[in-house]
């Protein structure tokens, strides 16, 4: 549960004004709107990363500021822009993140399964610094759903990525909700991507959600052919 979330920055910069929205366990949710509308502002509160200013936000009952530790313990965190250390092969930096949260026989399984999230076979054993952005995004997201974490927040999980590289990704992403029942959240600027994964999304403009619902019933009370479509048109009508 996401209620009232304001965070404004130093300056008087307003990154998101009064945002709510609830995510229903085993649902994929998407939060979809431009650039500086607010949905990594939203989802770096979410992952613990930065305090909100004023609102909460619950995950599994747990407030992400007083419980933070334990929210932590439920959830994965894809970022925009999600590291690795260049200097580390891929197999060690799986390790060496998911021995963050397993240990013994957990972590050797998570690793396992982490390299066979990742698809990247032997190219596991180079260096980071040799791979591609694409190649990157899959170890990632690999050691992201690995976890096996309650919530998976992913933050344009796909972004600049060829189209077999985000099929892939996408694909991935289903699997593991689907088979674990993982909770997805995830921002994105690609409406078919969303269309393709969500169950429900909210839109966010200028730091507040417009418009929210299951997509088919936002393309009809919108008048939409596609999620596009009501995207601009929920902007333009302003529709709460």
């Amino acid at each position: 549960m996401v209620k009232d979330l304001v965070k404004i920055y130093p300056g008087n910069i307003v990154g998101i004004n009064g945002v709510s929205f609830n995510v229903s366990d085993g649902e994929i949710y998407g939060l979809i709107g431009p650039n500086g509308s607010g949905k990594t502002t939203t989802l770096r509160i979410l992952a613990t990363i930065i305090k909100p200013t004023r609102g909460y936000a619950l995950i599994s009952g747990y407030d992400v500021v007083r419980d933070a530790h334990k929210v932590r313990s439920l959830i994965s965190y894809l970022p925009e822009e999600a590291g690795a250390y260049r200097d580390m092969k891929g197999i060690d930096y799986i390790k060496f993140i998911l021995s963050l949260r397993f240990k013994g026989k957990e972590l050797d399984e998570a690793v396992e399964e982490a390299i066979k999230i990742s698809g990247l076979g032997r190219d596991i054993y180079r260096n980071v610094k040799t791979y591609s952005k694409g190649m990157k995004r899959l170890l990632a997201l690999a050691t992201t759903l690995a976890q096996r974490p309650k919530l998976a927040i992913l933050d344009e999980p796909t972004a600049g990525l060829d189209v077999e590289r985000s099929l892939t990704i996408r694909n991935t992403i289903l699997k593991y909700n689907r088979d674990y029942g993982i909770t997805v959240l995830l921002s994105s600027h690609n409406m078919l991507e969303v269309e393709y994964l969500c169950d429900r999304v909210g839109i966010i403009y200028k730091g507040r959600i417009t418009t929210e619902g299951y997509i088919d019933e936002l393309k009809t009370k919108l008048n939409a052919k596609n999620l596009e479509e009501v995207f601009v048109n929920s902007i333009r009508g302003g529709h709460e």
